[in-house]
Parts: C-alpha cells; sequence; structure tokens
C-alpha cells in the first residue's frame, strides 16, 4: 500500500521539516536551566506553583539533544514517550498500517486513553509522595 499525502499535509510536513533543525540549533545553543535564557517560563507553574503536563518538556528536550536520555526521561518522562510515537500516529492518520503496528496502535489512537491518562498524569506529578514525586522535572 502506497502512502499519499495532501497537499496540506505535504506543507505541514515541510514546515516542521524547517521547524526541527531550527529548534535543535536553539536546544543546543541555549540551555533552559540558565537564567537570561530565551525559552519562557511555564506560565502556569508561575501562576500556580504546579506543575503543567508539559513542565519539564524544554529541559527534557535540551537534555535529549546532548544525548542525556536519563535527564531527558527524568524531566518529563511522558513527554519523551508521546513525542517518540507523534510520527506512529501521523503515519497511522495518513493510513500508513501495517500489521505488526496495530495492536499497539489500537490503544495510542484511542481518544479514552488520552482522556485518563493526561489528567491523571497531571495530578500524578504534582502529589507529594513517592513516588509520584519521581514525576516531576528536577
Amino acid at each position: 500500500m502506497a502512502l499519499e499525502l495532501k497537499t496540506s499535509h505535504k506543507i505541514a510536513l515541510a514546515g516542521v521539516a524547517a521547524a526541527i533543525p531550527a529548534g535543535v540549533w536553539l536546544l543546543t545553543s541555549f540551555d533552559p536551566n540558565v537564567a537570561g535564557n530565551p525559552f519562557p517560563p511555564c506560565m502556569f507553574h508561575a501562576f500556580t506553583g504546579y506543575y503543567c503536563i508539559g513542565c519539564g518538556l524544554t529541559r527534557a528536550l535540551h537534555a535529549l539533544v546532548h544525548g542525556d536520555l536519563p535527564r531527558a526521561f527524568s524531566m518529563n518522562p511522558l513527554g519523551l514517550i508521546v513525542l517518540a510515537l507523534i510520527p506512529l500516529m501521523v503515519l497511522w492518520s495518513a493510513n500508513w498500517q501495517p500489521r505488526w503496528l496495530r495492536p499497539i496502535m489500537r490503544w495510542v489512537m484511542e481518544p479514552k486513553l488520552w482522556l485518563i491518562l493526561l489528567p491523571g498524569y497531571w495530578i500524578a506529578r504534582n502529589l507529594p509522595w513517592f513516588p509520584f514525586t519521581t514525576l516531576a522535572p528536577l
């Protein structure tokens, strides 16, 4: 089965193809852990003191582009897992659906999973007890 993309999908892919090198350059050039970096802070955390779903993701991506996978995973484990799943989800939506991937994608493409997982993760990473404290960005 050949993968055929609409013109709008091709334009979106071209935008992503341009944005990824720019993002990698920013993340290799600037450290989000240092004061005065060009990355904006999390507004939710600034206003509430609680971690949102994306808190720590910029620092995780910074660690990832520097090859520090354990540190990246410690900053936002769900973010890195979802980051790895996004290309598969996009290809699956574009009708690239190999048989070996069906069991995984049956779960991943189910909206109920995300409606439970995302709020659950958001709440869990703000709980003050072990093992939930390991979900908070360091």
